[in-house]
């Protein structure tokens, strides 16, 4: 208290001025119209700009929630695209993969935990595993491509082998406008180029037509995205040509996937077995 008094037996004067002051902007504000739409202009930008935070830290909050919502719908609409012909009468007709069109696919989302693109073959890590359905030999797509294919699972986790393998994966691909498929490997340079072989050399190509995968396996859905032409020259080798393919998915960048399962699987594996066994016969 004896401080407060002692502060005040000092700067008394100065105290008295500011008081005075005050009381002058009271009354200039109060009693004129000007000055007052001028404080309610000032009041209003401020609420706008403390209204403009309090709005975007709510939809930064809502942010899982929407991202959730995006992977369901993607997943969703995946079922849709690729999902099931088969409620469809059997009949004759073309088709363009060695099933008949009645592959019926369902898909587990989840994401990376590690990422490895930089070694001679590489890995990642999903966290999905035996609880949620993912088995060995399973394909997992990412947004915008492929991304590799199971090779183990725990009860919570699967490691995949990704499309970034030296000799370890091939993945059957095919020219989307004609139609025409090879085999896409890596060859260990690139992480952004893989290639595609076993296409014949009188097939037209053009910089920029888009690579998908051809459904003649039991991994992938047909028209699943794969990348763009980016070059291609005969190969001395073969005679056929060798496609660089500049993939469409950032392998460097993977966060969300798409784990597939093919229903049928068991199915083609079995008539892909008795076919082999009737070509080891022959020979």
């Amino acid at each position: 208290m004896g401080f407060l008094l002692r502060l005040f037996s000092k700067n008394g004067l100065f105290v008295f001025f500011i008081f005075l002051q005050l009381i002058a902007m009271v009354l200039i504000f109060s009693r004129n119209s000007m000055q007052q739409s001028w404080i309610a202009g000032q009041t209003a930008a401020f609420n706008s700009w403390v209204s403009g935070y309090i709005d975007e830290g709510a939809s930064y909050l809502k942010l899982k929630q929407i991202n959730e919502q995006l992977v369901a719908q993607n997943k969703s609409l995946m079922k849709e695209v690729y999902g099931n012909n088969g409620s469809l009468k059997p009949q004759f007709r073309k088709v363009h993969d060695t099933i008949g069109g009645g592959q019926i696919y369902t898909f587990v989302d989840g994401e990376i935990v590690f990422n490895s693109i930089n070694r001679k073959d590489n890995y990642f890590t999903i966290n999905r595993g035996k609880r949620d359905g993912v088995m060995p030999k399973m394909g997992v797509m990412a947004p915008n491509g492929i991304a590799g294919i199971v090779i183990n699972t725990t009860d919570s986790y699967a490691l995949v082998q990704s499309i970034l393998s030296l000799n370890k994966i091939k993945i059957n691909a095919a020219l989307k406008k004609s139609g025409y498929f090879g085999t896409l490997t890596w060859r260990g340079e690139d992480s952004r180029i893989m290639h595609l072989s076993d296409v014949p050399k009188y097939v037209p190509l053009q910089i920029g037509d888009t690579i998908v995968t051809d459904g003649k396996s039991a991994i992938f859905p047909q028209g699943i995205m794969v990348g763009k032409v980016a070059g291609y020259e005969v190969d001395s080798k073969t005679g056929f040509w060798d496609i660089s393919v500049e993939l469409s998915e950032k392998m460097g960048n993977l966060s969300k996937i798409y784990v597939v399962k093919n229903l049928k699987k068991a199915e083609v594996s079995k008539i892909s077995d008795t076919l082999q066994a009737t070509i080891n016969k022959e020979k």
